[in-house]
């Protein structure tokens, strides 16, 4: 079944951030939502988490969604170490698997080191992996490959098509090319 938005406004106080906005998202497809600064694009990714609630519209297909998210900030348990932080979201993912998805994505001389010791692009990639690795149908991430460097954002979005091949993605983007590199349906906001 596909997300639908039909007609969701949103705003805070006086600032209005989404005016009236209806779309479907397929399913099982990636789409990347992109816009200026502002325009609701992590409004919208709130919205489909329940986070918060829209003003007026209607948002259709969430219901029994398994629920997977990648946000702005890493938000990892800093004194834990990588593997312990992916296995949190999902302990049937064995250590081994875990580490595993580390070196992946260039992470494999990190595997003992609390991620407070890691530098943010390093950082981002563990919470990239500990998404992934969550047991989820529907993938929502806000801008998750900023901070990476361009050879490292190429490895970790070629890993990212791989692992979400026929899920439904909804990724938020302001880089017109990781939007080329990731294909898919493109929402301008």
């Amino acid at each position: 079944m596909s997300i639908e938005l039909l007609g969701v406004s949103k705003a805070f106080g006086e600032k209005q951030v989404l005016q009236n906005v209806s779309h479907l998202f397929p399913e099982g497809k990636l789409t990347c939502v992109m816009g200026p600064s502002g325009c609701g694009k992590t409004t919208l990714l709130s919205l489909l988490l329940g986070l918060v609630q829209p003003d007026a519209g209607e948002i259709r297909g969430m219901e029994g969604r398994r629920l997977s998210a990648i946000f702005q900030e890493d938000r990892l348990c800093e004194n834990a170490g990588a593997v312990s932080n992916i296995r949190l979201v999902n302990p049937r993912l064995s250590k081994g698997e875990a580490e595993e998805m580390l070196r992946e994505v260039g992470l494999g001389d990190s595997l003992g080191q609390p991620v407070r010791t890691l530098s943010g692009g390093m950082k981002r990639r563990v919470a990239i992996l500990r998404a992934l690795g969550a047991p989820y149908d529907t993938l929502l991430c806000d801008e998750p490959f900023k901070g990476l460097d361009e050879a490292t954002k190429e490895q970790v979005i070629a890993y990212f098509q791989e692992k979400t091949r026929g899920k439904t993605v909804i990724l938020v983007t302001h880089e017109k090319s990781e939007a080329q590199a990731l294909g898919g349906e493109l929402l301008l906001l």
